[in-house]
């Protein structure tokens, strides 16, 4: 009967600390939800403000999530000053920081990814809608979180990459300028007059409109393969993959319709075969 006694006087005494607890619980709810309204009230300023600042979408999410996570932190903190009064702000402070370091060592890679994600925001490059290529990754940019980032892939699959993988790998944005230069090779025969090819080529890739103005046309004789005499061709169009599509299929069939009239041949490959004895034929 002791054993009863003690456990109900515990649970008494429990159930007395909870009932003198709950002004103190209801209170810290109500800093918790004030702290709510003002970390919506904070996000929405910061994000006018960022917007009339004519910043990047990414960036305007960065200032609004840092925003909001001061707001909630300080809001936190007041909350458990007066649920805990006996705990100071010193002593939160420092318990958060040791907390913060095992975290940290604890999932490490999130918070890798996250500084990451930080750090790509605050670069002037790697715009939203960006083309770009990453070691064994390529795609449009359509949205960068402070976590990862979202690739569309040119036949529309989603790839979701690790903001520390595109932070540590070197990255090439295919589209950072307007314009970008193409290049084909194209071979005539070994009986073509070279100065008038190259004329001829030049000719045709400049009068295209798809080809830029502002930048040269340039064909330059390459090497000499088994069948033919190779040119490399270069021009400058959109940046865009489908404006590279667009401009080498142009090019290409202005090359050939030129080479056509002109009576110059695109040859098909040959091998020529030498033997070091006469052939003999026989005759059934």
């Amino acid at each position: 009967m002791d054993l009863v006694t003690i456990l109900i006087e515990r649970v008494q005494d429990m159930v007395a600390d909870f009932v003198r607890t709950l002004p103190q619980l209801a209170i810290a709810l109500l800093v918790l939800f004030i702290t709510w309204g003002m970390a919506h009230v904070v996000r929405n300023l910061v994000s006018r403000i960022a917007v009339r600042a004519r910043l990047r979408p990414s960036l305007v999410a960065l200032f609004m999530t840092i925003a909001g996570i001061i707001v909630w932190l300080f809001g936190i903190l007041v909350a458990l000053a007066v649920l805990l009064p006996g705990v100071t702000a010193g002593s939160l402070l420092t318990v958060i920081g040791v907390g913060s370091v095992a975290i940290g060592f604890a999932f490490k890679d999130i918070f890798e990814n996250f500084v990451a994600g930080i750090l790509i925001m605050l670069r002037k490059k790697m715009r939203i809608g960006d083309q770009i290529e990453c070691q064994d990754v390529d795609g449009r940019i359509e949205q960068i979180t402070l976590r990862e980032t979202y690739l569309r892939r040119l036949d529309n699959q989603l790839t979701i990459v690790p903001n520390a993988y595109l932070f540590t790998n070197p990255v090439r944005i295919v589209t950072d300028a307007d314009l970008r230069r193409h290049e084909i090779i194209v071979g005539v025969s070994y009986a073509s007059d070279l100065d008038e090819a190259a004329d001829i080529i030049n000719g045709a890739v400049r009068a295209l409109e798809v080809v830029s103005r502002s930048k040269p046309v340039e064909v330059y004789a390459r090497e000499f393969n088994d069948s033919s005499i190779d040119f490399t061709v270069r021009w400058w169009s959109g940046s865009k993959q489908l404006d590279m599509h667009k401009s080498r299929d142009q090019v290409v069939q202005a090359i050939k319709r030129a080479l056509d009239q002109a009576g110059i041949e695109i040859p098909f490959p040959q091998v020529t075969a030498t033997f070091a004895d006469p052939l003999k034929v026989e005759r059934p």
